[in-house]
């Protein structure tokens, strides 16, 4: 039964990608909507404008068209970077999470091209931070991998997930997809990535909420040892222990012939010196406060700046 209900959803996402490449029908707008998309390639929002204020183009603001990928006007506004053009589109109604062939939503393509103004804009008229279900990425694993921190920064804050994983079947899934934007922060050297997802809640052992998939795995890799095998540098180790990482976690056999880098040393240090009582506080607070913007929050509380900052890893001084 559940074999069947799986390959039931399966289908479905399948269907839902191959419905986005069907021919349009005569009627639909096609010379519309490529119009629409080459005032937009150009910038013109003067042209977009005057074009949109006429039935039949604004009939089409939601319409595909160009070779390749058929793409909507606001997925080429976002993919160029194109804020005056993007944001006459939200004002005119388009729909703000539209897929392309390859299930990428308008903020995707702004998230993969880095460009910040329209991610932000589209963010605030309301498009999910998570991108599609139906794609295998998401914007905050781009940007993670990307290290483009001030674009995740806005992603995080507008709610989307720190611990987002890879989107693959159940069946093809293993250690990869489990390998959330912590993850990826680390093997591509990302450190202000990196702390900033500590920040928004990212699981500092395994950087992945679904207990299936490592279950099925014989022994998943915590963070920490990403980071060792990496070569990733003692104050990313140093943050994961900050943030409350297990270092008794990590499986590490050591002997004579094992490389003793900064990183492994900090490590097994920390595994015979027991933790702070302001460290041990201050880890307890943060799990207790439910929001994903914990900076938001913890800027709330009616406590001394000092200690706020502290909370917020701001204050290295009281540790």
């Amino acid at each position: 039964m559940v074999v069947r209900r799986a390959a039931d959803t399966s289908l479905m996402d399948v269907s839902k990608i191959f419905s986005l490449l069907q021919p349009k029908e005569e009627g639909e707008g096609g010379g519309e909507c490529e119009a629409l998309n080459e005032a937009v390639g150009r910038d013109d929002a003067a042209l977009l404008s005057e074009l949109l204020s006429q039935e039949s183009y604004a009939a089409s603001i939601n319409a595909r068209s160009g070779w390749g990928v058929p793409v909507t006007p606001l997925r080429t506004a976002a993919a160029r970077g194109h804020l005056r053009c993007l944001e006459l589109l939200l004002q005119r109604g388009a729909e703000i999470d539209s897929l392309d062939v390859k299930a990428q939503t308008p903020l995707f393509a702004a998230v993969s091209g880095k460009h910040l103004d329209c991610v932000v804009a589209l963010l605030k008229a309301g498009a999910d931070p998570n991108g599609s279900r139906y794609n295998g990425c998401s914007p905050v694993l781009t940007a993670a991998r990307e290290g483009d921190v001030d674009v995740l920064r806005e992603l995080l804050r507008f709610g989307a997930e720190a611990d987002v994983r890879p989107k693959v079947p159940e069946w093809a899934s293993g250690a990869s997809a489990c390998r959330g934007p912590l993850y990826l922060a680390a093997v591509y050297g990302h450190l202000d990535c990196f702390r900033l997802l500590l920040l928004h809640g990212a699981n500092p052992n395994y950087n992945c909420t679904d207990g299936k998939a490592l279950g099925r795995m014989k022994q998943p890799k915590t963070v920490l040892e990403v980071c060792l095998r990496y070569g990733c540098g003692a104050e990313y180790v140093q943050l994961l222990v900050d943030f409350g990482a297990d270092v008794y976690l990590p499986t590490l056999i050591i002997d004579k012939t094992t490389k003793q880098n900064e990183a492994l040393l900090l490590l097994l240090r920390e595994r015979v010196r027991p933790k702070t009582l302001m460290s041990q506080t201050r880890l307890a607070i943060r799990r207790h406060i439910l929001s994903a913007n914990k900076a938001a929050a913890v800027d709330s509380l009616d406590v001394p700046a000092l200690l706020r900052n502290y909370l917020k890893h701001e204050a290295a001084g009281l540790v």
